[in-house]
This record gives structure tokens, sequence and C-alpha cells, in this order.
């Protein structure tokens, strides 16, 4: 399921950056700047599959200048699998997967500056509390993560910029887990608290 969506995000990214004149003038003072937004991500939960993420995305942000912005995300998705398994044989196989799953729900702070065009480079920290839940669907335990996101992507103005697209292609990083239950942390302790290559595409409505 989630190669799928991988597809479907590289191939929109690539047509995205055929359009150059993307970024706001530093000294326009006419762009719109609030904008509400979300990710293409949430398609994944229309996915016949036993793995759906159930994501809930929602982005408000603020353009503190042509170049500065800031945004509040506030979001929640479950897992299976370690969110450090790069893509590849391991990604998502049997035998590598939790013992139930883990439900998220978070809020972040995220800065973009805008580089050169629409090109922007953003970072991303999240506070997220988290639910562990095993095989029988039954809670287990509670647990607490920062999740940091650092992305390069680019900006994409749409229907005379009352929309737009981003795509984006991130590292993710883990810098702080609390205590997981052991038959969750025995899975997890396997791979790296970094994740490189993943792919954003985010969209949105100026105001």
């Amino acid at each position: 399921m989630q190669k799928k969506i991988l597809w479907l995000s590289l191939t929109l990214m690539i047509a995205g950056t055929l359009q150059v004149k993307a970024q706001y003038a530093k000294q326009d003072s006419t762009y719109k700047k609030f904008f509400v937004g979300s990710t293409l991500f949430m398609l994944a939960n229309l996915i016949p599959d036993n793995n759906s993420p159930k994501m809930v995305y929602l982005n408000l942000g603020y353009r503190i200048t042509g170049k500065d912005v800031i945004s509040l995300e506030l979001k929640t998705w479950k897992y299976g699998w370690p969110i450090g398994i790069p893509f590849g044989k391991s990604y998502e196989s049997e035998g590598e997967g939790f013992p139930g799953y883990i439900r998220e729900y978070g809020f972040s702070i995220a800065y973009y500056r805008f580089l050169w065009k629409g090109l922007f480079g953003q970072v991303d920290v999240m506070p997220a509390w988290q639910t562990f839940v095993n095989d029988n669907g039954n809670k287990i335990d509670n647990g607490f993560q920062i999740f940091n996101t650092y992305s390069i992507g680019y900006h994409v103005k749409l229907f005379k910029d009352r929309f737009f697209i981003q795509p984006s292609i991130a590292i993710t990083h883990r810098p702080y887990q609390s205590k997981m239950p052991d038959s969750f942390k025995q899975i997890d302790d396997r791979w790296s608290r970094f994740f490189f290559g993943q792919p954003g595409l985010h969209f949105g409505f100026n105001f």
C-alpha cells in the first residue's frame, strides 16, 4: 500500500518541478499570508489494505515574509512497522512488524525557508503521544516521542495562487522515544532512528 503511494508521490513531485515561477517575492506585500492544507498521503486511507494508516492531517500556516513561513500541523496515524526500516526487502515485510500497532497523536511546528524560486527547506518538530495496541486490539501501554522531519521541496502555485502543492523529500529523525513495551522495543531496536528519502506531497489553500 505505502509503495503505491510512494510511486504516486514521486510522479507528482517530478511533474511539480516543471513550474519555475513559484516563489513569493520578498518585497511582495500582496500575497495571501494564511493557508490551510493537508497531505495527499491521506489517500492511503481509501486503499483496501489491512495496514491502513487511518491518517488525519491538518496544516495551518502563516507567511511571515515572502521567504519565511511557519505552520502548525495537527496529525494522527497508526503504523505496524518500525519507522526506521529503509525502503527495500525489509520494508513492511513479514517478520519485521510489531505485535500490533502504534497509534500516534501529535502536533508539529514547522519552519519553511524559500531558497531559490519555489525551492524551500523545512524543519518540522513534532511531540507525539503514542498508544500501543496488541494483536488482539487491546491497548497495552502509552508512550511519547519527538519526531523531526528535515525536508527539501518545491512550492507550486495553482489556479492563480488560490491553491498550491508542495512535493518534497525528507529525512526523518526520532531524537527521543520513551520506553516501549518490550515486545515492541525488541523490534524497534533493530532499526535506525533516522529514515532517508521520505516522500511528501502537501497541498493547500491560500486565504
